[in-house]
């Protein structure tokens, strides 16, 4: 090998390794701020998908948890707090969160999870140009809670009187439950359907409105997707079948839990695709040059189990359009 060669053939490989060497020399460290009370299997998609772009916890990323248990008070301290921390990145979820995390900040990067309609609750200036230190995932899609109700009365057909369960959020600018409980009940009346609106603060008032469904006649239920109903959504999805309650979710963690079915995105999918911005900004990308993502896939899933234990028998042309899949139900 001649001179010249052997000089190309180093400056190659030393090129190769550092591209390659980089994630094992620095260590990425985040925060991440949750609503929620506790780690979940959502949070776990994250970490997993981190690991998968080269991220490892314990070799080159380190992660602070801090988990507010629905208590908006704790949201703002513990924003406060992972600001004050040497972190590159705020991972945060739902309109509360990423409020608490931007009056935290206005440097550090913050990337949503989830959230469902940054737009309308000022989070970002649009989608396409966010703008400032955000962007991340929205759960937002056009019509899909009117989507949603019209595939309830086709799982129960005839149903006019169903339920709705939300979660009770004090002011607009803490959550979308008043924008996304006034879209289903405009639905609601398009379809001529009496919607029946529990919205609970805790999950000691879980039990309140199932009885108060059961007094109202409801034939179906819908719940929606939030900290609070995602985190007891065992107890809700035991609840629902206890009372013989055809339930369709928001988001498919509720049928993996025994619900009867969802129509909405996998909140594990938001979650792995929140790793992939927290990368690209660790990479060096702007937080305002990234444009906010809606779910990349709406799908219909009836949990067949679900449906047998409550003695059903599902159209076919739910069938036809629905993943099925076999998941046992609480009792």
């Amino acid at each position: 090998m001649n001179r010249r060669r052997r000089r190309l053939c180093l400056a190659a490989a030393s090129l190769a390794a550092t591209t390659t060497a980089w994630p094992q020399r620095a260590t990425a460290r985040l925060g991440y701020l949750s609503a929620r009370e506790a780690r979940s299997d959502i949070d776990d998609a994250f970490v997993r998908r981190m690991d998968e772009l080269g991220y490892t916890v314990g070799r080159n990323l380190a992660i602070e948890y801090r988990f507010a248990g629905n208590d908006a008070a704790r949201l703002k301290t513990m924003a406060e707090e992972l600001a004050r921390m040497p972190v590159d990145v705020i991972v945060t979820a739902t309109t509360a969160g990423t409020r608490a995390a931007m009056a935290a900040t206005r440097t550090l990067p913050i990337v949503m999870a989830a959230t469902a309609d940054p737009v309308a609750t000022g989070l970002v200036a649009s989608l396409a140009r966010p703008g400032g230190n955000v962007t991340g995932l929205s759960l937002q899609t056009p019509d899909v809670a009117s989507k949603r109700l019209q595939l309830t009365r086709e799982i129960v057909p005839g149903a006019a009187r169903i339920a709705l369960l939300a979660e009770k959020t004090p002011s607009p600018t803490q959550g979308t439950t008043a924008s996304l409980v006034a879209e289903s009940a405009a639905a609601a009346k398009t379809l001529g359907v009496t919607l029946i609106v529990r919205e609970v603060h805790a999950a000691q008032a879980l039990h309140e409105a199932f009885d108060a469904f059961r007094r109202e006649n409801a034939q179906a239920l819908i719940v929606q997707v939030s900290p609070l109903l995602v985190e007891h959504r065992a107890t809700i999805v035991a609840l629902a079948s206890r009372n013989r309650l055809p339930a369709i979710y928001e988001a498919r963690n509720f049928v993996d839990a025994g619900g009867l079915a969802s129509y909405g995105p996998d909140l594990r999918a938001t979650y792995r695709r929140a790793a992939d911005y927290v990368d690209r900004i660790l990479r060096g990308a702007r937080p305002a040059d990234l444009p906010v993502e809606q779910p990349e896939r709406i799908a219909l899933v009836v949990n067949v189990s679900a449906a047998k234990a409550l003695g059903m028998t599902l159209p076919d042309a739910v069938m036809l359009q629905a993943e099925t899949v076999s998941r046992p139900v609480p009792r």
